[in-house]
C-alpha cells in the first residue's frame, strides 16, 4: 500500500479524506463534490454564547465527521469509527490498522502539526487527514490540503490527536471496513437523499442562529459590532470570520463552489437541468462570500472603519442570505426520477 499510494490535494480536509478512502475501496466515480453532497456538508451556524480564538464561533459546515458517514451510509458502505481516552491504547489500535494494510482517517488538531506552515497553525481540532502507514517508527502522512505526502514521529501524531481544547478530536480515527460494488441508482439515491437533508438543515432548524437564518443573525449581529466594541475588537471579530470562512477547511465561500459543483454532477446523475440552475445560484453566493471577506479584511487592516464600511459587509451578508434561502427553496422543489 504504501509504495503504490498516490496523493491526492483536495479543497477541503475531509472530502479529501473521503474521497481518497472510497477511491482507494474501488470507487473511482466518487469526487470531492459529490462526497460533500451526498453528506449534506453545507451548513451556517453561529454559536453565540460560544468564542473560538476569541472571537464568534462560527461555522459554514456540519459537525467533523458527518460527511463521511452520511456519505458511506447513503452508499450502504460499512465504515468504522473509534475514539479513545488512552494516548497509548489509541496507538495501538492505528498500528494494528496499518499492519492490515488499512488505510486511516484521522481527525487531529492543527496548531502541533509540525509540517504545516507557523502562520497557519491556530486552536481548531476538526482537521483531518490520512495515515497510510508507518515505516522506521514514523507515519506516513496524506494531508489533503497540502500538496504532497509527509511523515510524523509518533509523538507528533499522538500530539495532535490528543489536542485539547473545542471538539478535541480524543484519538478519533475511522476507516472503510466493507464494501461493494454501486450501482448509479443508489448514487441518484444517494444524492436525493443528500440534497433533501441540506434542504431540511438549511431551511427548517428551530430558532434564529442555524440554517440560513443564522447568516441574517450575523447580519444583524455585524451591524452593532462597531459602537458596541470598538473599532479594534470589532475587527478582530471580523477577522475570526475570515479566517472560519477562508482558512479552516475552505469555510464559506469554498464550501459554496463545492456545493455548486456537487449539483452540476447531480444534474448529470439525475439527468435534471434545473439543478444546474440551482448550482449558478450557490456560485453566486460564493462569489459574495469571497468579496465580503475582502471588505472585512479592510475593516481589520484599519483601511475602512466608518459605520458604513460595516452596513455594506452586513447588507451583502442579506443579499447572501437571500440567494442562499431561495436556492434551497428551488431544490426542496425538485422532483426525483
Amino acid at each position: 500500500m504504501t509504495e503504490n499510494f498516490k496523493h491526492i490535494q483536495s479543497a477541503h480536509c475531509e472530502n479529501g479524506v473521503i474521497t481518497k478512502l472510497l477511491r482507494l475501496a474501488g470507487h473511482d466515480y466518487m469526487t470531492e463534490p459529490l462526497a460533500f453532497g451526498l453528506g449534506s456538508g453545507l451548513f451556517y451556524i453561529h454559536l453565540p454564547y460560544i468564542k473560538f480564538n476569541g472571537g464568534p464561533a462560527i461555522s459554514f459546515r456540519t459537525m467533523p465527521g458527518r460527511i463521511f458517514k452520511r456519505t458511506c451510509d447513503s452508499l450502504k458502505i460499512e465504515v468504522s469509527s473509534k475514539k479513545f481516552r488512552n494516548e497509548l491504547k489509541a496507538q495501538e489500535y492505528l498500528d494494528n490498522l496499518l499492519a492490515q494494510d488499512a488505510v486511516v482517517g484521522c481527525q487531529v488538531g492543527v496548531f502541533n502539526l509540525t509540517y504545516f506552515p507557523p502562520e497557519y497553525r491556530f486552536h481548531f481540532n476538526a482537521h483531518n487527514l490520512i495515515v497510510y502507514g508507518k515505516e522506521n517508527g514514523n507515519y506516513l502522512i496524506s494531508d489533503p490540503v497540502m500538496d504532497k505526502v509527509t511523515i510524523l514521529s509518533a509523538e507528533e501524531l499522538n500530539r495532535v490527536r490528543f489536542a485539547k481544547g473545542m471538539l478535541a478530536p480524543n484519538g478519533h480515527l475511522y476507516y472503510i471496513k466493507k464494501t461493494q460494488p454501486i450501482s448509479e441508482e443508489l448514487i441518484r439515491k444517494g444524492i436525493e437523499r443528500g440534497i433533501k437533508r441540506n434542504v431540511r438543515d438549511m431551511l427548517y432548524i428551530p430558532g434564529k442562529i442555524a440554517g440560513v437564518d443564522g447568516i441574517l443573525y450575523t447580519s444583524n449581529k455585524i451591524r452593532t459590532w462597531r459602537n458596541k466594541l470598538g473599532v479594534r475588537k470589532a475587527g478582530h471579530y471580523l477577522g475570526q470570520i475570515i479566517r472560519m470562512q477562508e482558512e479552516i477547511g475552505t469555510g464559506g465561500g469554498g464550501f459554496r463552489f463545492i456545493y455548486a459543483a456537487f449539483l452540476e454532477e447531480a444534474a448529470k446523475y439525475c439527468k435534471n437541468d434545473n439543478l444546474l440552475k440551482i448550482s449558478d445560484e450557490f456560485t453566486k453566493s460564493g462569489d459574495l462570500w469571497r468579496q465580503n471577506a475582502v471588505n472585512m479584511a479592510g475593516i481589520l487592516r484599519g483601511r475602512s472603519t466608518e459605520q458604513k464600511d460595516f452596513e455594506q459587509i452586513a447588507d451583502i451578508m442579506v443579499e447572501i442570505y437571500h440567494i442562499e434561502k431561495n436556492a434551497f427553496k428551488q431544490l426542496k422543489e425538485i422532483e426525483f426520477r
